[in-house]
């Protein structure tokens, strides 16, 4: 079985006449945690949303699993194995808690269930406590756990997170951390989309900088580390 969960090659993406990636290759293996950076703008979203069947692509190709699937409609991705935490939540919010992790409730590509109901409420205790409340009466920071929740419930073999803490207080945030790291020890992959690169590449493997639309950097952790003046090129960090 091969390690690479999904794959782009040479991927050029427009939104209507505006070229926003330009010839981007990307990967992630199974289990890897990959941080993907980049200022506002740089076509970090546009690459997800390709990745994913929301953009279709005009030229290269996205594999899952190895199988060609660009452009193919997000629920087939999605059975492939791959849960999506979008920014801005996309909850259901006139479904309560228990509803809107019961909906997304389905085995792994390979039959497992590992994540299941009570798991999610022992992960977030708050969710627990909130049951029968409405998704549109929970707090941001609350949100978020159900959306991460939801994902888990489908039981992914890839999590994708797209700005994983945008707009949540830093205890919140501080928390959503937790979580994460606990989810990357059950050895599910996960591409993490955050403004906080030091907590970003913390816990991640490997680290893509976008820049305009192309891949600036590429590398491990400990290799974007070890040169500051990347952070401060690309991203504006001190």
């Amino acid at each position: 079985m091969s390690d690479m969960l999904i794959e782009a090659e040479g991927l050029h993406s427009f939104y209507g006449g505006s070229h926003v990636l330009h010839g981007v290759d990307f990967m992630v293996r199974r289990g890897e945690t990959l941080g993907l950076m980049g200022r506002n703008g740089m076509g970090k979203t546009t690459l997800i949303r390709s990745l994913l069947g929301h953009v279709r692509p005009r030229h290269g190709r996205v594999l899952v699993r190895g199988k060609t699937m660009t452009g193919a409609a997000p629920h087939l991705v999605a059975r492939k194995g791959i849960a999506y935490v979008p920014e801005g939540r996309g909850i259901f919010p006139n479904l309560s808690v228990r509803e809107n992790l019961l909906m997304a409730a389905k085995a792994g590509v390979d039959g497992r269930r590992d994540w299941t109901f009570e798991r999610i409420l022992d992960t977030f205790p708050r969710l627990g406590e909130r049951l029968t409340n409405g998704g549109g009466q929970l707090s941001g920071g609350e949100q978020q756990m159900l959306t991460i929740g939801r994902a888990l419930m489908t039981n992914p073999d890839l999590l994708i997170l797209d700005e994983a803490t945008e707009g949540l207080a830093p205890l919140i945030a501080k928390e959503i951390w937790h979580i994460i790291r606990q989810i990357r020890a059950t050895g599910i992959a996960t591409i993490v989309v955050d403004k906080n690169h030091a907590a970003v590449s913390s816990i991640s493997d490997r680290n893509v900088i976008l820049v305009k639309g192309r891949v600036a950097f590429e590398g491990s952790s400990h290799e974007l580390r070890e040169q500051p003046e990347l952070l401060k090129k690309y991203l504006g960090a001190g």
